[in-house]
């Protein structure tokens, strides 16, 4: 009866595929559940660390309070100012399939930094990805706006992006924005830092 020998480097190759295979298994379930879990499991990892601070990839704390989370309400500008801000929109924005929005709005702050021998390739990047016609995470602005971003984007300087930019911000400001105020996810962060802080 012939039977099958594996060397110790086989076995180990079939097991890290039958791990991949698994894993990817364990994403599409994930994918499948409530748009909202990426969100929780999130917010789960800040508030624990609201008293201790959160460590940050550059290794300062960043305290997480009920004042600032009640400050996101007053305008997006606040929110948007956050850095935990940011994370939990962007989070709701992709609960709703429109990260792009921030994505992009986050791109252009960046691209405003640039240095001006960088500003070609950036520019050239951002239109690539969130203006073109066919791009990956294409932004929601008319013909007019996406034309005339291009032919900026053609010749860049640093305010290239500013008037689609303006767009999107308005957008988000008037569309997603007052939704994540209503949302479970916000008000659960809040009423989670109000309890915390009045024990």
């Amino acid at each position: 009866m012939p039977g099958l020998f594996f060397s110790q480097n086989n076995m180990t190759e079939l097991n890290v595929k039958d791990n991949c295979k698994l894993a990817e298994g364990k994403i599409r379930k994930k994918k499948q559940k409530a748009f909202g879990a990426d969100l929780k499991n999130y917010l789960k990892c800040m508030v624990p660390h609201i008293e201790s601070g959160i460590k940050t990839s550059n290794s300062r704390n960043v305290t997480l309070s009920a004042e600032e989370v009640i400050q996101w309400s007053q305008s997006l500008g606040k929110l948007l100012a956050s850095q935990s801000g940011q994370g939990v929109f962007r989070e709701f924005l992709k609960s709703e399939f429109s990260e792009e929005n921030i994505e992009f709005w986050l791109a252009c702050e960046d691209y405003k930094k640039t240095k001006s021998d960088h500003l070609h390739g950036k520019a050239e990047r951002i239109y690539e990805e969130f203006v073109q016609s066919d791009a990956v995470k294409q932004i929601n602005i008319d013909y007019q706006m996406r034309e005339a971003t291009a032919k900026r984007a053609q010749e860049p300087t640093h305010t290239s992006f500013d008037e689609a930019q303006k767009t999107v911000y308005i957008l988000m400001e008037r569309d997603s924005y007052p939704r994540f105020l209503k949302s479970k996810a916000y008000l659960s962060l809040l009423n989670q830092l109000q309890n915390s802080t009045s024990k």
